[in-house]
């Protein structure tokens, strides 16, 4: 079987390294793909726009591509498993439709409501004078998101008002584009977050193991939101029995009410959960897609092969489907950055160390980075991710940190307390 993956972040090469390993899987054409897809065995990077549809879907039909796995959230939202369905290929991913589950907060809100969902008290607004009198009268802590995609990075807890009248400022100034145009105001939860990503046809719902990720820039959960800064997976927080409570009170009734709209959802539905100090989750926000970089510590975990999943998945037969199998203990990730980020930063820095980091019992998952030549150099915000394996969560966080000491490019930044959350559940607000 080929299978075609769209997208060219950690996320993806995760995915096409995962997918090489099912015995039904041949090659794997990853458009456009990064530096690490670039090098992998049995892998091709095709150099085309992850949004020419028509260019992706002409390929795929010629060259006998039987799945389409599509990434990122912005293809998603665009319609990409939409067009790509209607020219007769098979897709893992969900429509446009569906996508809007995370294309737009106030859409999720109103689904969340409807499916009786529990997650924070929120109110939308389209104009920043509104907004800001609402924040006035609630007061702080509050948070504050951009209504449409912003890359991770259009959500702001706001400790103080000083801090929201700058966030709501900065939605309605232009800084997310037609994303921040409306913004939903929410109540502060606080705990410890969860990140539950589950696989569905539509009609059944299968969790996979949950992960922690960390957003802030700065250790010790400080700084600027980023896409993703780290993650493990499992969340000792997500015991059987919660993770029982969210296939029932989260999971289910949001595909069931997806359903109920007329929305055939296939594909990853993502949950970002706050499990409060009295034990129960609460939703953040859904994701229409995998997580990054939760992905790239769940997959390296997963036994059964990915693309008979994710086929079951977009043939709508999941019922049928045997358990999923895992390996005993655990993944962390740390993501290498580059200077500046999530702000400005350069691009086209050599990398090296890569091949010599890989010796280490680690993987390593290229994000932003390009092959130029013989060289692998960077070309993101996030670079590279260094993930290992071990018996422990413990083992797994102290190889992962090893391995980085032999990768090395020029102001390369990365956190150094992940995982710390496991030992010492936080109780900071989201």
């Amino acid at each position: 079987m080929k299978v075609l993956v769209i997208g060219n972040g950690g996320r993806e090469h995760a995915i096409a390294w995962k997918l090489l390993q099912s015995p039904t899987v041949q090659q794997v054409i990853c458009v456009p793909g990064n530096g690490g897809t670039a090098t992998t065995p049995r892998c091709l990077n095709l150099a085309m726009n992850a949004l020419d549809f028509e260019g992706i879907a002409r390929f795929a039909l010629v060259n006998g591509v039987e799945l389409v796995v599509v990434g990122p959230e912005a293809p998603l939202a665009a319609g990409a498993t939409d067009y790509l369905q209607n020219q007769g290929l098979t897709v893992f991913g969900p429509t446009k439709m569906g996508a809007q589950i995370e294309a737009s907060k106030a859409w999720a809100k109103d689904l969340m409501r409807e499916a009786n969902i529990p997650t924070a008290a929120a109110m939308v607004f389209t104009e920043a004078s509104a907004a800001l009198s609402y924040v006035q009268q609630q007061g702080a802590p509050i948070v504050i998101k951009a209504d449409g995609l912003a890359a991770g990075k259009g959500v702001t807890v706001a400790t103080t008002i000083a801090d929201a009248e700058a966030a709501i400022a900065d939605a309605f100034g232009g800084k997310f584009g037609e994303a921040g145009q409306r913004v939903v105001i929410e109540t502060c939860l606080t705990g410890q977050e969860v990140s539950v990503l589950a696989v569905t046809d539509g009609l059944t719902i299968r969790p996979l193991l949950p992960a922690q990720d960390h957003k802030r820039i700065g250790d010790r959960d400080t700084g600027a939101n980023t896409g993703g800064m780290g993650a493990y997976a499992p969340a000792p927080i997500a015991t059987p029995a919660l993770m029982d409570r969210i296939q029932q009170e989260i999971l289910a009734p949001a595909i069931a009410t997806l359903r109920a709209r007329g929305i055939d959802y296939r594909g990853v539905l993502y949950a970002g959960l706050m499990i409060t100090p009295a034990g129960d989750p609460l939703v953040i926000e859904f994701n229409c897609r995998f997580g990054d970089p939760e992905t790239q510590v769940v997959l390296p975990l997963l036994e059964t092969p990915l693309a008979d999943l994710l086929l079951a998945c977009a043939e709508q037969r999941l019922e049928a489907f045997p358990p999923l199998e895992w390996k005993t203990g655990a993944a962390a990730c740390v993501v290498l950055a580059a200077g500046g980020y999530p702000e400005a930063y350069e691009k086209g820095k050599p990398i090296t160390g890569i091949e010599q980091a890989e010796t280490q019992d680690a993987i390593v998952f290229h994000a932003g980075t390009q092959k130029r030549g013989q060289a692998i150099v960077t070309d993101g915000g996030r670079v590279l991710n260094v993930v290992a394996t071990g018996d422990s969560l413990a083992t797994a966080i102290a190889q992962a940190y090893a391995a980085i000491n032999a990768i090395q490019f020029d102001e390369m930044y990365y956190r150094r307390d992940i995982g710390d959350q496991a030992k010492q559940p936080s109780s900071e607000p989201a």
